[in-house]
Protein backbone atom coordinates (compact mmCIF):
# COMPACT_ATOMS: atom_id res chain seq x y z
CA UNK A 1 0.00 0.00 0.00
CA UNK A 2 1.55 3.29 -1.06
CA UNK A 3 0.96 5.65 2.19
CA UNK A 4 2.24 8.13 -0.15
CA UNK A 5 -1.54 8.90 -1.04
CA UNK A 6 -4.28 10.30 0.51
CA UNK A 7 -6.12 7.96 3.05
CA UNK A 8 -8.91 7.43 0.66
CA UNK A 9 -7.02 6.67 -2.39
CA UNK A 10 -4.84 4.03 -0.64
CA UNK A 11 -8.30 2.42 0.68
CA UNK A 12 -9.51 2.18 -2.99
CA UNK A 13 -6.45 0.92 -3.98
CA UNK A 14 -6.31 -1.82 -1.54
CA UNK A 15 -9.91 -2.65 -2.56
CA UNK A 16 -8.71 -2.95 -6.34
CA UNK A 17 -6.13 -5.06 -5.33
CA UNK A 18 -8.14 -6.71 -3.50
CA UNK A 19 -11.07 -7.36 -6.76
CA UNK A 20 -7.96 -8.02 -8.64
CA UNK A 21 -6.39 -10.84 -6.87
CA UNK A 22 -9.38 -12.63 -5.67
CA UNK A 23 -9.40 -11.83 -2.03
CA UNK A 24 -11.91 -9.46 -1.48
CA UNK A 25 -14.93 -10.89 0.51
CA UNK A 26 -16.98 -7.90 1.29
CA UNK A 27 -17.37 -4.01 1.89
CA UNK A 28 -19.37 -2.36 4.29
CA UNK A 29 -20.48 1.49 4.71
CA UNK A 30 -21.61 2.91 7.58
CA UNK A 31 -22.33 6.28 9.12
CA UNK A 32 -24.43 8.60 6.91
CA UNK A 33 -24.45 12.18 6.22
CA UNK A 34 -25.20 12.55 2.87
CA UNK A 35 -28.89 14.40 1.39
CA UNK A 36 -30.50 11.33 1.09
CA UNK A 37 -31.82 10.88 4.70
CA UNK A 38 -33.14 7.31 4.26
CA UNK A 39 -30.26 6.30 2.80
CA UNK A 40 -28.69 4.00 6.20
CA UNK A 41 -25.67 1.65 4.88
CA UNK A 42 -24.47 -0.24 1.70
CA UNK A 43 -23.16 -3.16 1.57
CA UNK A 44 -20.67 -4.48 -1.34
CA UNK A 45 -19.94 -8.02 -2.12
CA UNK A 46 -18.46 -9.59 -5.85
CA UNK A 47 -20.86 -11.93 -8.03
CA UNK A 48 -20.28 -13.50 -11.02
CA UNK A 49 -23.29 -12.14 -12.82
CA UNK A 50 -23.79 -13.87 -16.73
CA UNK A 51 -20.14 -15.08 -16.49
CA UNK A 52 -18.35 -11.83 -15.61
CA UNK A 53 -17.09 -10.70 -12.54
CA UNK A 54 -19.27 -7.81 -10.84
CA UNK A 55 -19.43 -5.63 -7.57
CA UNK A 56 -22.92 -5.63 -6.10
CA UNK A 57 -23.93 -2.64 -4.03
CA UNK A 58 -27.03 -2.91 -1.92
CA UNK A 59 -28.12 0.11 -0.63
CA UNK A 60 -30.19 -0.32 3.15
CA UNK A 61 -33.15 2.53 2.85
CA UNK A 62 -35.33 3.04 5.50
CA UNK A 63 -37.98 1.10 3.81
CA UNK A 64 -36.47 -0.62 1.29
CA UNK A 65 -33.39 -1.90 -0.40
CA UNK A 66 -32.03 -1.25 -3.77
CA UNK A 67 -29.75 -3.13 -5.36
CA UNK A 68 -26.83 -2.27 -8.03
CA UNK A 69 -24.56 -4.69 -9.92
CA UNK A 70 -21.11 -2.31 -11.51
CA UNK A 71 -18.15 -3.82 -13.71
CA UNK A 72 -14.94 -3.79 -10.68
CA UNK A 73 -13.66 -0.43 -12.94
CA UNK A 74 -16.82 1.55 -12.56
CA UNK A 75 -17.39 -0.47 -9.24
CA UNK A 76 -14.42 1.93 -7.86
CA UNK A 77 -15.65 5.02 -9.05
CA UNK A 78 -19.01 4.63 -7.50
CA UNK A 79 -17.19 3.68 -4.07
CA UNK A 80 -15.61 6.94 -4.43
CA UNK A 81 -18.08 9.04 -4.65
CA UNK A 82 -20.43 7.37 -2.31
CA UNK A 83 -17.91 7.59 0.03
CA UNK A 84 -16.63 11.66 -0.04
CA UNK A 85 -20.37 12.60 -0.23
CA UNK A 86 -22.16 10.07 1.75
CA UNK A 87 -20.67 7.62 4.16
CA UNK A 88 -17.74 8.48 6.54
CA UNK A 89 -16.51 5.30 7.90
CA UNK A 90 -16.27 2.65 5.01
CA UNK A 91 -14.98 -1.47 5.91
CA UNK A 92 -12.76 -3.63 3.56
CA UNK A 93 -12.41 -7.37 4.72
CA UNK A 94 -10.51 -9.80 2.57
CA UNK A 95 -8.76 -13.24 2.88
CA UNK A 96 -5.75 -11.31 3.84
CA UNK A 97 -6.74 -9.01 6.75
CA UNK A 98 -9.66 -6.13 7.28
CA UNK A 99 -9.11 -2.26 6.61
CA UNK A 100 -11.11 0.81 8.12
CA UNK A 101 -11.43 3.96 6.55
CA UNK A 102 -12.78 6.76 9.31
CA UNK A 103 -13.54 10.17 8.22
CA UNK A 104 -15.23 11.26 11.34
CA UNK A 105 -12.43 13.42 12.78
CA UNK A 106 -10.07 16.07 11.14
CA UNK A 107 -8.17 13.99 9.19
CA UNK A 108 -9.30 11.01 7.90
CA UNK A 109 -7.65 7.64 9.31
CA UNK A 110 -7.15 4.07 8.15
CA UNK A 111 -6.68 1.13 10.41
CA UNK A 112 -5.20 -2.40 9.71
CA UNK A 113 -6.51 -5.43 11.30
CA UNK A 114 -5.96 -9.01 11.29
CA UNK A 115 -9.03 -10.69 8.72
CA UNK A 116 -12.28 -11.26 9.99
CA UNK A 117 -13.00 -14.17 7.50
CA UNK A 118 -10.20 -15.95 5.53
CA UNK A 119 -12.76 -17.95 3.75
CA UNK A 120 -12.94 -16.55 -0.04
CA UNK A 121 -16.30 -14.92 -0.62
CA UNK A 122 -18.97 -17.00 -3.11
CA UNK A 123 -19.44 -15.26 -6.03
CA UNK A 124 -23.13 -16.91 -6.75
CA UNK A 125 -25.68 -14.27 -7.24
CA UNK A 126 -29.53 -14.24 -6.98
CA UNK A 127 -29.06 -17.90 -5.81
CA UNK A 128 -31.87 -20.24 -6.87
CA UNK A 129 -35.15 -19.64 -4.78
CA UNK A 130 -36.34 -23.20 -3.65
CA UNK A 131 -39.20 -23.56 -5.39
CA UNK A 132 -41.87 -26.48 -5.61
CA UNK A 133 -41.44 -26.47 -9.65
CA UNK A 134 -38.12 -27.06 -10.71
CA UNK A 135 -37.27 -25.52 -13.99
CA UNK A 136 -34.67 -27.99 -15.11
CA UNK A 137 -36.57 -31.05 -13.66
CA UNK A 138 -39.85 -30.18 -15.12
CA UNK A 139 -40.09 -30.98 -19.50
CA UNK A 140 -43.45 -30.29 -19.56
CA UNK A 141 -42.39 -26.47 -19.06
CA UNK A 142 -40.73 -26.48 -22.55
CA UNK A 143 -43.43 -27.82 -24.28
CA UNK A 144 -45.46 -25.15 -22.49
CA UNK A 145 -42.99 -22.40 -23.69
CA UNK A 146 -41.65 -21.62 -20.26
CA UNK A 147 -38.18 -23.02 -20.58
CA UNK A 148 -36.02 -23.56 -23.55
CA UNK A 149 -34.07 -27.08 -24.61
CA UNK A 150 -31.59 -26.57 -21.71
CA UNK A 151 -34.39 -26.29 -18.84
CA UNK A 152 -33.55 -22.48 -18.15
CA UNK A 153 -36.32 -19.94 -17.82
CA UNK A 154 -36.81 -18.04 -21.04
CA UNK A 155 -36.91 -14.54 -20.09
CA UNK A 156 -40.01 -13.71 -21.09
CA UNK A 157 -41.62 -16.43 -19.16
CA UNK A 158 -40.16 -15.14 -16.26
CA UNK A 159 -43.42 -13.61 -14.55
CA UNK A 160 -45.25 -17.20 -15.96
CA UNK A 161 -42.62 -19.19 -13.64
CA UNK A 162 -43.16 -17.24 -10.66
CA UNK A 163 -46.95 -17.36 -10.85
CA UNK A 164 -46.83 -21.27 -11.61
CA UNK A 165 -44.46 -21.98 -8.48
CA UNK A 166 -46.96 -19.31 -6.29
CA UNK A 167 -50.08 -21.08 -7.41
CA UNK A 168 -48.11 -24.53 -6.42
CA UNK A 169 -46.93 -22.61 -2.67
CA UNK A 170 -50.97 -22.03 -1.93
CA UNK A 171 -52.10 -25.31 -3.40
CA UNK A 172 -49.62 -27.15 -2.42
CA UNK A 173 -50.27 -27.31 1.82
CA UNK A 174 -53.58 -27.29 1.04
CA UNK A 175 -53.71 -30.57 -1.30
CA UNK A 176 -51.10 -32.10 0.90
CA UNK A 177 -53.64 -31.28 4.36
CA UNK A 178 -56.19 -33.60 2.68
CA UNK A 179 -55.89 -37.51 3.37
CA UNK A 180 -54.57 -39.66 0.68
CA UNK A 181 -57.83 -41.88 0.61
CA UNK A 182 -60.02 -38.52 0.96
CA UNK A 183 -58.08 -36.81 -2.54
CA UNK A 184 -58.41 -38.88 -5.28
CA UNK A 185 -59.49 -36.56 -7.97
CA UNK A 186 -58.37 -33.22 -8.61
CA UNK A 187 -60.19 -31.09 -11.34
CA UNK A 188 -58.67 -28.00 -12.96
CA UNK A 189 -61.83 -26.82 -14.58
CA UNK A 190 -60.64 -23.55 -17.55
CA UNK A 191 -57.39 -25.28 -18.04
CA UNK A 192 -56.32 -22.95 -20.84
CA UNK A 193 -52.93 -24.53 -21.84
CA UNK A 194 -52.73 -26.18 -18.38
CA UNK A 195 -49.74 -24.49 -17.17
CA UNK A 196 -51.21 -24.93 -13.42
CA UNK A 197 -52.97 -28.49 -14.26
CA UNK A 198 -49.09 -29.68 -15.03
CA UNK A 199 -48.04 -28.22 -12.35
CA UNK A 200 -50.48 -29.71 -9.66
CA UNK A 201 -49.74 -33.08 -10.98
CA UNK A 202 -46.01 -32.66 -10.95
CA UNK A 203 -46.25 -31.58 -7.45
CA UNK A 204 -48.31 -34.37 -6.28
CA UNK A 205 -45.98 -36.98 -8.16
CA UNK A 206 -43.26 -35.38 -5.87
CA UNK A 207 -45.60 -36.12 -2.98
CA UNK A 208 -46.37 -39.79 -4.21
CA UNK A 209 -49.34 -39.41 -4.59
CA UNK A 210 -49.75 -40.39 -8.33
CA UNK A 211 -52.85 -41.90 -7.73
CA UNK A 212 -54.62 -38.96 -7.03
CA UNK A 213 -55.79 -38.05 -11.00
CA UNK A 214 -55.75 -34.66 -12.49
CA UNK A 215 -57.71 -33.91 -14.80
CA UNK A 216 -58.05 -30.02 -16.84
CA UNK A 217 -61.08 -29.05 -18.36
CA UNK A 218 -60.84 -26.81 -21.46
CA UNK A 219 -63.18 -26.11 -24.00
CA UNK A 220 -61.14 -25.46 -26.99
CA UNK A 221 -60.21 -29.21 -28.45
CA UNK A 222 -56.59 -27.92 -30.02
CA UNK A 223 -55.69 -27.64 -26.61
CA UNK A 224 -56.83 -30.36 -24.99
CA UNK A 225 -54.89 -32.64 -27.49
CA UNK A 226 -51.95 -30.54 -27.48
CA UNK A 227 -52.07 -30.80 -23.57
CA UNK A 228 -52.68 -34.82 -23.28
CA UNK A 229 -49.80 -35.17 -25.89
CA UNK A 230 -47.54 -33.35 -23.94
CA UNK A 231 -48.33 -35.17 -20.54
CA UNK A 232 -47.91 -38.76 -22.01
CA UNK A 233 -44.74 -37.15 -23.76
CA UNK A 234 -43.73 -35.94 -20.36
CA UNK A 235 -44.70 -39.19 -18.89
CA UNK A 236 -47.04 -37.82 -16.53
CA UNK A 237 -49.30 -40.44 -16.09
CA UNK A 238 -52.22 -39.11 -13.26
CA UNK A 239 -52.76 -36.29 -16.01
CA UNK A 240 -55.25 -35.90 -18.68
CA UNK A 241 -57.61 -33.11 -20.15
CA UNK A 242 -60.81 -33.14 -21.53
CA UNK A 243 -62.76 -31.32 -23.99
CA UNK A 244 -66.09 -29.11 -22.01
CA UNK A 245 -67.13 -26.78 -20.50
CA UNK A 246 -67.37 -25.40 -16.85
CA UNK A 247 -71.10 -25.68 -17.04
CA UNK A 248 -71.56 -28.79 -18.71
CA UNK A 249 -68.37 -30.82 -17.10
CA UNK A 250 -69.69 -33.66 -14.87
CA UNK A 251 -67.64 -32.83 -11.47
CA UNK A 252 -69.00 -35.55 -9.43
CA UNK A 253 -65.96 -37.84 -7.61
CA UNK A 254 -63.78 -34.01 -7.94
CA UNK A 255 -62.24 -34.08 -4.41
CA UNK A 256 -60.65 -30.56 -4.82
CA UNK A 257 -61.77 -27.76 -7.50
CA UNK A 258 -60.10 -25.49 -9.20
CA UNK A 259 -60.95 -22.58 -11.42
CA UNK A 260 -58.61 -19.45 -12.25
CA UNK A 261 -59.63 -16.73 -14.04
CA UNK A 262 -62.83 -18.05 -15.13
CA UNK A 263 -64.78 -14.92 -16.53
CA UNK A 264 -67.80 -13.49 -14.79
CA UNK A 265 -70.41 -16.24 -13.81
CA UNK A 266 -68.18 -18.82 -15.23
CA UNK A 267 -66.81 -18.67 -11.53
CA UNK A 268 -69.38 -19.17 -10.14
CA UNK A 269 -70.47 -22.34 -12.09
CA UNK A 270 -67.31 -23.62 -10.63
CA UNK A 271 -67.73 -22.77 -7.24
CA UNK A 272 -71.13 -24.89 -7.80
CA UNK A 273 -69.76 -27.56 -9.28
CA UNK A 274 -67.33 -27.93 -6.59
CA UNK A 275 -70.12 -27.52 -3.50
CA UNK A 276 -72.21 -30.32 -5.80
CA UNK A 277 -69.36 -32.81 -5.69
CA UNK A 278 -68.98 -32.54 -2.06
CA UNK A 279 -65.02 -31.19 -2.77
CA UNK A 280 -62.64 -30.97 0.09
CA UNK A 281 -61.34 -28.09 -1.86
CA UNK A 282 -62.72 -25.25 -3.81
CA UNK A 283 -59.36 -22.72 -5.22
CA UNK A 284 -60.89 -19.89 -7.74
CA UNK A 285 -59.28 -16.47 -8.64
CA UNK A 286 -62.38 -14.77 -10.12
CA UNK A 287 -61.99 -12.78 -13.44
CA UNK A 288 -64.10 -9.73 -14.07
CA UNK A 289 -67.38 -9.42 -12.32
CA UNK A 290 -69.61 -7.95 -14.88
CA UNK A 291 -73.12 -8.92 -13.28
CA UNK A 292 -73.33 -7.77 -10.18
CA UNK A 293 -71.37 -4.63 -11.00
CA UNK A 294 -74.47 -4.21 -13.68
CA UNK A 295 -76.93 -4.74 -10.84
CA UNK A 296 -74.61 -2.00 -8.61
CA UNK A 297 -74.67 0.16 -11.22
CA UNK A 298 -78.62 0.51 -11.77
CA UNK A 299 -79.75 -0.01 -8.70
CA UNK A 300 -77.76 3.17 -7.16
CA UNK A 301 -78.45 6.10 -9.87
CA UNK A 302 -79.44 9.24 -8.10
CA UNK A 303 -78.89 7.38 -4.41
CA UNK A 304 -75.98 7.91 -1.49
CA UNK A 305 -73.98 5.82 -3.19
CA UNK A 306 -73.92 7.65 -6.70
CA UNK A 307 -70.33 9.63 -5.52
CA UNK A 308 -68.72 6.19 -5.97
CA UNK A 309 -70.34 4.33 -8.27
CA UNK A 310 -70.70 6.82 -10.75
CA UNK A 311 -67.07 6.95 -11.20
CA UNK A 312 -66.47 3.63 -13.20
CA UNK A 313 -63.36 2.41 -11.58
CA UNK A 314 -64.71 2.79 -8.16
CA UNK A 315 -67.73 1.26 -9.52
CA UNK A 316 -65.54 -1.77 -10.81
CA UNK A 317 -63.42 -2.16 -7.56
CA UNK A 318 -66.52 -2.13 -5.47
CA UNK A 319 -68.15 -4.60 -7.39
CA UNK A 320 -65.14 -7.00 -7.35
CA UNK A 321 -65.35 -7.31 -3.41
CA UNK A 322 -68.70 -7.34 -3.38
CA UNK A 323 -69.37 -10.16 -5.84
CA UNK A 324 -66.31 -12.09 -4.20
CA UNK A 325 -67.85 -11.26 -0.50
CA UNK A 326 -70.89 -13.20 -1.60
CA UNK A 327 -69.23 -16.06 -2.98
CA UNK A 328 -67.46 -16.41 0.45
CA UNK A 329 -70.47 -15.82 2.14
CA UNK A 330 -72.13 -19.09 0.04
CA UNK A 331 -69.60 -21.32 0.33
CA UNK A 332 -70.10 -20.77 4.48
CA UNK A 333 -72.92 -21.79 3.96
CA UNK A 334 -72.36 -24.95 2.71
CA UNK A 335 -69.55 -25.78 5.28
CA UNK A 336 -66.44 -24.27 3.38
CA UNK A 337 -64.10 -22.25 5.74
CA UNK A 338 -63.04 -19.51 3.23
CA UNK A 339 -59.60 -17.10 2.95
CA UNK A 340 -59.83 -14.23 -0.02
CA UNK A 341 -56.76 -13.10 -0.05
CA UNK A 342 -54.07 -11.47 -3.09
CA UNK A 343 -51.78 -14.60 -4.04
CA UNK A 344 -49.14 -12.88 -6.61
CA UNK A 345 -48.63 -9.00 -7.28
CA UNK A 346 -50.65 -7.01 -9.39
CA UNK A 347 -46.88 -6.38 -11.13
CA UNK A 348 -47.22 -9.77 -12.58
CA UNK A 349 -51.48 -10.31 -13.35
CA UNK A 350 -53.80 -7.54 -12.09
CA UNK A 351 -56.34 -10.82 -11.72
CA UNK A 352 -54.69 -11.45 -8.14
CA UNK A 353 -57.45 -12.52 -5.76
CA UNK A 354 -58.17 -15.97 -4.93
CA UNK A 355 -61.07 -17.44 -2.91
CA UNK A 356 -60.16 -20.51 -1.03
CA UNK A 357 -62.89 -22.67 0.30
CA UNK A 358 -62.13 -25.56 2.73
CA UNK A 359 -65.03 -27.90 4.02
CA UNK A 360 -64.93 -28.14 7.85
CA UNK A 361 -68.63 -28.72 8.24
CA UNK A 362 -71.18 -31.67 6.49
CA UNK A 363 -73.85 -29.38 7.87
CA UNK A 364 -75.53 -25.61 6.23
CA UNK A 365 -74.73 -22.67 8.03
CA UNK A 366 -78.04 -20.21 7.87
CA UNK A 367 -76.68 -17.27 9.32
CA UNK A 368 -74.28 -17.17 6.04
CA UNK A 369 -77.46 -16.55 4.02
CA UNK A 370 -78.81 -13.93 6.33
CA UNK A 371 -75.84 -12.30 5.67
CA UNK A 372 -75.98 -12.37 2.40
CA UNK A 373 -79.42 -11.17 2.28
CA UNK A 374 -78.50 -7.78 4.01
CA UNK A 375 -76.04 -7.83 1.84
CA UNK A 376 -77.86 -7.95 -1.62
CA UNK A 377 -80.40 -5.65 -0.03
CA UNK A 378 -77.66 -2.97 0.91
CA UNK A 379 -76.36 -2.66 -2.02
CA UNK A 380 -79.57 -3.09 -4.43
CA UNK A 381 -78.74 -6.46 -5.81
CA UNK A 382 -81.34 -8.98 -6.69
CA UNK A 383 -80.03 -11.76 -7.01
CA UNK A 384 -76.42 -13.21 -7.37
CA UNK A 385 -75.78 -15.92 -10.10
CA UNK A 386 -74.23 -18.45 -7.80
CA UNK A 387 -77.46 -18.71 -6.08
CA UNK A 388 -79.16 -19.50 -8.92
CA UNK A 389 -76.14 -21.93 -9.81
CA UNK A 390 -77.07 -23.76 -7.01
CA UNK A 391 -80.63 -23.20 -6.87
CA UNK A 392 -80.76 -20.88 -3.57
Amino acid sequence: MDTSLPKLDQFLAAVEAATTDGSLVRLALRMPFGADETLKSVDIKPATIRDALKLSFTFHHKTRDLTQNHPPDGAIGQLKRLIEKDFRQAFLFTTGFDLAYDAQGKQPRLKQTEATSKAPATLEHDREKARPIKAVEANWLAALGVTGADGQVLKAAGDKFRQINRYVEILGPLLKAIPPDRLKRVVDMGAGKGYLTFAVADYLCQLDRQSTDVVGVEFRQDLVDFCNRTAQDSEIGNLSFAQGTIESFDSTGADALIALHACDTATDDAIAKGIAAGAELIVVAPCCHKQIRREMEAAHQGTDLDFVTRHGIFLERQAEMVTDAMRAMILEHFGYSTKVFEFISDVHTPKNVLIVGTKTRRGKDAGALKRLEAAKAYFGIRRHHLEDALGL
